[in-house]
């Protein structure tokens, strides 16, 4: 697979995924990754809403197909993700404890450089503060946990519960933008639901507002 030029479809989540799985070492990923990601599941979701909108045994089924196709490709997505986060997490913490050697940030993101810096700087400090004055005889200095917890403030639960809404057609099992999985619904159905899942199944047509 050319590595410089990596356009984002099902077949190439699926197989950078497996290749991610079975290497020990972190994957080269374009620089336009997450950009290429975004535009891959917005094209499909017009591509989702277009065939919903016709009216034809054929367009039924390959709605389903695309439907499926956008839940599998974000599982897979997460797959992903979680697999890179455990390879630099690992990398973090070894560098943590072996400060001398320079970390290689050439297959990573920039994001993931930033959550690189930001895991191995709190493992340093805390070996540093904790590990380093034990071994000199000094007792860790904790900050004492004084807060009490916050009491839940009126209308503080509704607004966690999100947004009523009631669907217009049936809506088959989904994956949200938390990697939860939603559903399935029946046409009718009453459900209070995330606001941003909310908002995009009624600006989808998906669902009106209660």
């Amino acid at each position: 697979m050319d590595e410089k030029e990596i356009v984002v479809t099902y077949d190439t989540l699926f197989d950078l995924t497996r290749r991610e799985r079975y290497r020990a070492e972190l994957q080269k990923l374009d620089n336009n990754f997450f950009i290429d990601v975004v535009k891959y599941l917005n094209e499909k979701q017009t591509i989702l809403k277009s065939q919903e909108n016709k009216e034809s045994v054929f367009s039924s089924s390959e709605s389903e197909k695309t439907r499926v196709q956008i839940v599998n490709a974000k599982k897979i997505l997460k797959d992903l993700y979680e697999r890179r986060e455990a390879k630099i997490i690992q990398m973090a913490l070894f560098h943590s404890r072996n400060s001398e050697k320079q970390p290689d940030f050439n297959f990573m993101l920039q994001e993931e450089i930033n959550l690189f810096k930001t895991i191995e700087k709190k493992l340093s400090e805390f070996r540093k503060n904790i590990l380093h004055k034990l071994l000199f005889h000094e007792c860790p200095k904790c900050p004492k946990c004084a807060e009490k917890p916050k009491d839940l403030k009126i209308g503080e639960g509704k607004e966690e519960q999100g947004n009523l809404i009631c669907f217009n057609c049936e809506m088959p099992e989904f994956v949200g933008p938390d990697m939860k999985t939603y559903g399935p619904f029946k046409q009718g159905d009453k459900v209070e639901l995330p606001e941003n899942i909310a908002d995009m199944l009624m600006n989808n047509g998906h669902a009106v507002k209660e």
